[in-house]
């Protein structure tokens, strides 16, 4: 049975100074052949290149990315392998959970990242969600990703102008060029999320710039739900201009929002659910702000000193 298992490299990408790399140290611990396994962490300070890196001197046919705070359990890799026995599948993921000793305000970000009314299909990243089936770049997510490094390869690694959503360019080449992407939701890491509002406020903002620099940069048919948040920011700074009944919209949206609130946090726990409108409305704006950010942001970037800088450390289990 061991013969049978593929050869995989697991890629983390860390900051320079970083001591502490969760997942490497959950990394030494899979349950895979010692033999068939080599860790790459790759040091530098953009996570395009150094995985980009990482995936030239990787020596196995099977990638495993995982970023610096992801921690999968044990039997992950050796799950995760068994989808690879059907040669078009090129990649394979599962979702990013929060732990459950995690502090109440960043269960309350696990929340809002799970709700449909904020993420929508994306919920998928952040939650278990149904069985395991095709997907696409809307469900699967870097932090917990296995792929064929022939297949990466073969179209140029991940576009380095991109950070994020690097990784959703790549999956939607792979799609046109005829691979299968799969969600299987058993496959799962544990991964905290932002630790306080305002880290929750930058990430959301990034999250909206990187997909319009991607749209910009690989236009295709999925980003047009996208275009909603950065519309309805619009719609927000219009408000006070627009006809009555376009504004009573508004007063639809919160009460969705506040059904959305019930749906998560149950009435055991009424008194979360005004905190997770807020959540879900500043999802919304910052968001859209992000992306109307990136539609103009400077995609001519010189990543020469920043590619010379990456460093790479191998480990063995």
């Amino acid at each position: 049975m061991t013969n049978e298992l593929p050869s995989v490299s697991v890629i983390i990408p860390a900051r320079p100074e970083q001591c502490e790399i969760k997942a490497a140290t959950a990394s030494l611990a899979l349950d895979y052949p010692k033999e068939k396994v080599e860790i790459i962490i790759a040091r530098g300070k953009q996570p395009s290149i150094q995985r980009n890196k990482a995936i030239a001197v990787a020596k196995n046919e099977i990638i495993y990315f995982l970023d610096d705070d992801s921690v999968p359990p044990p039997n992950n890799l050796r799950n995760a392998v068994a989808h690879f026995s059907n040669p078009s599948v090129v990649m394979v993921g599962g979702p990013n959970l929060c732990p459950p000793d995690a502090p109440r305000i960043e269960q309350s970000f696990a929340l809002t990242m799970a709700a449909w009314i904020a993420f929508g299909p994306s919920r998928a990243r952040y939650s278990a969600i149904g069985t395991t089936r095709p997907s696409s770049e809307k469900e699967l997510i870097l932090c917990n990703l296995l792929a064929r490094r022939d297949a990466i390869v073969k179209l140029g690694g991940f576009d380095e102008t991109l950070y994020p959503n690097e990784e959703n360019a790549l999956m939607d080449n792979l799609q046109k060029q005829g691979g299968i992407l799969l969600y299987d939701p058993s496959l799962a890491v544990l991964r905290r999320p932002r630790s306080s509002l305002k880290a929750f406020v930058k990430m959301l903002t990034n999250y909206g710039r990187g997909r319009a620099e991607q749209f910009r940069l690989h236009p295709t048919p999925g980003s047009a739900l996208n275009f909603v948040p950065p519309l309805f920011c619009v719609y927000l700074i219009s408000w006070p201009w627009i006809p009555a009944m376009a504004q009573e919209l508004l007063f639809l949206y919160f009460f969705i929002l506040f059904i959305q609130g019930v749906a998560l946090a149950g009435l055991k726990k009424a008194a979360q659910i005004p905190s997770l409108v807020f959540l879900i409305l500043i999802t919304h704006i910052f968001y859209g702000f992000g992306f109307w950010r990136g539609l103009f942001t400077n995609l001519k970037r010189d990543t020469t000193s920043i590619s010379s800088s990456v460093e790479l450390e191998h480990l063995t289990l």
